[in-house]
Order: structure tokens, then C-alpha cells, then sequence
């Protein structure tokens, strides 16, 4: 049940965006975050939430989508993704982040995953448009997005080949297929 909880926890790029996500659904996967591991246990990670389309539509334009499908802009209106969760770093708590907010984002989509929702975690952000727009404080560093929805896409895990091209691209038909390693080429004797 894990295992298919992992590989079904893939990053989905494309959604059925008039499928609405609630504040409660969003707290709910913030909290999993929140139980989560963090470096000395200092919890320097806070969570800016996004629901409502409007805020949704100032968010968008400062993320920057899928970097393997050259002259992909990101989804289309009626496909982008029907809320955020903005990872933000507490500077007053800690200067540097490290890990935390990885385990935080993963707890996040597992969450989603496992409500049947799908997930992205977007790192390339325009990130002082992005602090602009949302007049986020200067305290917070802008860490990753989390863009959540109802999937639109399949995504489909493939064997990399020793010495494949790990980069992830789409069929005729819009499949997203993924190169993964094998178990083999990972362990080290």
C-alpha cells in the first residue's frame, strides 16, 4: 500500500482546475508536513495557503513549469492547478533550511496522493514578483510551491536504461513518462 502510495506520487503538471480544493483539505496537508522531521527540531517552516481562484491567478505567473519540455508554458487556463501551498523559511527561526522543506513537500503530496489529489513541487519562482504580488515579508524566504489538484495527466514510471536519458517527456496521447534507475544501478556494494 505504501509502495503504490510513492509511485503513484508523481509530479503532475496538469489538472481538472474547476475541481475545488477547500482551507480544511490544505490544513489537513499542512499538518502532515508539520509532523514531519525537521533539523534539530527548530520547525523554521510556515505555509502560505491558496484556494480561492483569484489569489490562485496571482500566484501562477511567477512559477515556471516542467524545464525538460522546451516550449511547454505550463498548463492552460481550465488546467492549472486549483490551489497553492507556499513553503516558506522562517528566517528569525533559522538562517538556512536545509532538508525541512523536502520533508515537508513530500508529506504534502503524499497527502494529497493519498485523498486521490496530485501535486507538483515548484522550486523555479519568480520569487520577488512572487513576494510582490503576495506582499509576503521579508522575514520569509520563499522556499518551493506546491502547486495541487485533481489530475488531469497519467504519468508513467519507465526502466531507465544504463546509460538512458533521465529526462522525463510526453507521448503523442499526452502520457508524462518518467525515467527511473534501477534498484541495481542505485546500491553501492
Amino acid at each position: 500500500m505504501l509502495k503504490e502510495l510513492v509511485e503513484t506520487c508523481r509530479s503532475y503538471r496538469r489538472f481538472y482546475e474547476e475541481y475545488a480544493i477547500d482551507e480544511d483539505t490544505l490544513r489537513e496537508l499542512v499538518d502532515l508536513a508539520r509532523l514531519g522531521a525537521s533539523g534539530h527540531n527548530l520547525q523554521p517552516l510556515k505555509y502560505m495557503l491558496s484556494w480561492e481562484p483569484a489569489k490562485n491567478a496571482l500566484i501562477f505567473p511567477h512559477l515556471t513549469w516542467a524545464a525538460y519540455l522546451k516550449g511547454w508554458p505550463g498548463p492552460p487556463e481550465g488546467e492549472r492547478p486549483s490551489a497553492y501551498i507556499i513553503v516558506l523559511g522562517d528566517r528569525e527561526i533559522r538562517k538556512s533550511f536545509t532538508f525541512d522543506q523536502g520533508i515537508a513537500a513530500q508529506n504534502v503530496l503524499l497527502g494529497a496522493r493519498d485523498k486521490g489529489l496530485g501535486g507538483c513541487i515548484i522550486a523555479a519562482i519568480k520569487r520577488g514578483k512572487l513576494r510582490a504580488a503576495l506582499e509576503i515579508p521579508d522575514r520569509y524566504e520563499i522556499l518551493c510551491v506546491l502547486a495541487l489538484g485533481n489530475p488531469k495527466e497519467e504519468v508513467v514510471l519507465e526502466v531507465l536504461e544504463p546509460g538512458g536519458d533521465v529526462r522525463y517527456w510526453r507521448d503523442a496521447e499526452g502520457v508524462h513518462h518518467v525515467p527511473k534507475r534501477t534498484l541495481e544501478e542505485i546500491i553501492v556494494d
